[in-house]
């Protein structure tokens, strides 16, 4: 059983080698690319290393209950723990999203239901932005148009992890599930009636691609200038700082005008670009990357809708799991991993269901 981790523990020592070489260190993508395989290694390894003690423990115990029948006991225990164990390195054992252990870029864009909807594109991004927070991340903004009343006709962050985290737990692994349209019903700011209204915004999630991920060429690309501008006159440059960027090949548009400094938004708008390049790219090549990717959004329409939060009833519903709690003025708080582990476990089942099944 687990005869595979072996070849797997031997990979984990070799790049425990390389990354105690100063010379792996001189290259930094390299150096965080062999870094998240170590730690995924890590934790299989870790985990195997425990099942094979185990297995130690209870032959040592059976042993040893031929002369005391209190060894029988501690026999069992420890063939369960074995038992949990050996579920845990198998689920590890599931071949991962290869992008599970990059950073994100989060797409939030207003839909139906006008400047009410852009109020909850607002909250989401309010909601991630905490959620994030609570799991030491952070989140920087890209690029924003803002409506009249406050909230966002759209908006586009990073979100970056410290470190090297835990397999799973880097920021596309877990916000890659929150891509689709979002419904809220409520009553509206604009509301004078007091009448509930059922408004939706969009969310696209994308790994953060680093250049070596993508190959992009300089004569690809026309790279326009213009005043950024906000509602009402606010946040207005006299100067052309804000960046356009069309990647004249595949006509993918990216845009950005946060920062002052033209180089900055123009940095900001290449890490979209890649973003957005390597999800093409991973489309192009697999129809079951293309189904995920158009699962998560197509139109912004209600009738497509991955997630309810109704705020009359303090509720938050996910359709895909059946996800349903009545918590919803805490998970805007932030308070979103039950939500996310909910698709997080639907996800693993479905991955273990297709090995047994002897799929790809």
């Amino acid at each position: 059983m687990f005869d595979a981790v072996e070849g797997l523990a031997a990979e984990h020592a070799e790049l425990e080698q390389r990354l105690a070489d100063p010379a792996t260190h001189a290259d930094q993508g390299l150096a965080k690319r062999l870094n998240q395989r170590y730690a995924e290694l890590s934790a299989i390894v870790r985990t195997w290393r425990e099942w094979q003690q185990l297995g130690e423990d209870i032959d040592a115990a059976r042993e040893l209950a031929a002369e005391d029948p209190e060894f029988a006991a501690e026999a069992e225990t420890a063939a369960a723990r074995r038992d949990e164990v050996a579920e845990k390195l198998q689920q590890l054992l599931v071949p991962r999203d290869p992008n599970d252990g990059k950073d994100a870029i989060l797409e939030v864009k207003s839909g139906e239901g006008g400047e009410e909807s852009a109020l909850f594109a607002g909250d989401l991004l309010r909601m991630y932005t905490r959620y994030a927070e609570r799991r030491g991340w952070t989140v920087q903004v890209l690029d924003s148009t803002e409506s009249d009343l406050g909230g966002y006709k759209s908006v586009t962050a990073a979100v970056k992890a410290k470190g090297t985290p835990a397999p799973g737990e880097a920021p596309y692994a877990l916000l890659k599930f929150e891509g689709g349209v979002h419904r809220v019903q409520r009553v509206p700011a604009t509301e004078s009636a007091g009448r509930i209204h059922t408004s939706a915004a969009g969310v696209l999630v994308m790994p953060e691609a680093e250049q070596v991920d993508v190959e992009i060429n300089d004569n690809d690309l026309r790279i326009d200038v213009f005043r950024s501008g906000g509602p009402g006159g606010q946040s207005v440059n006299t100067t052309d700082s804000a960046v356009r960027i069309t990647h004249l090949p595949t006509g993918i548009v990216v845009s950005c005008q946060n920062e002052k400094s033209q180089l900055q938004n123009k940095e900001s708008a290449m890490r979209v670009l890649r973003a957005r390049m390597l999800a093409a790219a991973e489309e192009a090549a697999a129809s079951e990357a293309s189904d995920a990717r158009k699962a998560q959004i197509r139109t912004v329409d209600r009738s497509e809708r991955i997630r309810t939060y109704n705020f009359p009833e303090n509720r938050i519903s996910d359709h895909r799991t059946g996800y349903k709690a009545y918590n919803l003025d805490t998970v805007l708080d932030g308070e979103l991993q039950p939500v996310i582990q909910s698709s997080a476990d639907a996800d693993l089942a479905d991955r273990l269901a297709r090995l047994e099944d002897g799929e790809s």
